[in-house]
């Protein structure tokens, strides 16, 4: 059985990972599922999500809906089919 397809929104910053586009259709029954095909051979893109140790970064956010899915059990939270996620990155300025 295939994992059930679920949406990315990406945010502008992100979106030259993914040749441009606004959103991102990958597989995946949870985040991580879902996170690990949109990185998918892209070591810069997984590196700007993931720590060395295979962590959201700090200022990576990722939403279920309108949940941030580190109260939904993190990485691992349940993904349902034809989900939506939405990634966002803190940016820094001064």
């Amino acid at each position: 059985m295939t994992n059930p397809d679920v949406t990315i929104r990406m945010p502008t910053p992100l979106r030259g990972f993914v040749g441009g586009r606004d959103q991102v259709t990958v597989p995946g029954a949870t985040v991580r599922e879902a996170l690990s095909a949109l990185t998918a051979g892209q070591e810069a893109f997984r590196d700007r999500l993931f720590t060395a140790e295979g962590d959201l970064r700090r200022f990576v956010n990722v939403y279920l809906g309108r949940d941030d899915v580190r109260r939904l059990g993190g990485l691992e939270a349940a993904v349902p089919a034809g989900a939506t996620l939405t990634l966002m990155v803190a940016l820094a300025g001064g």
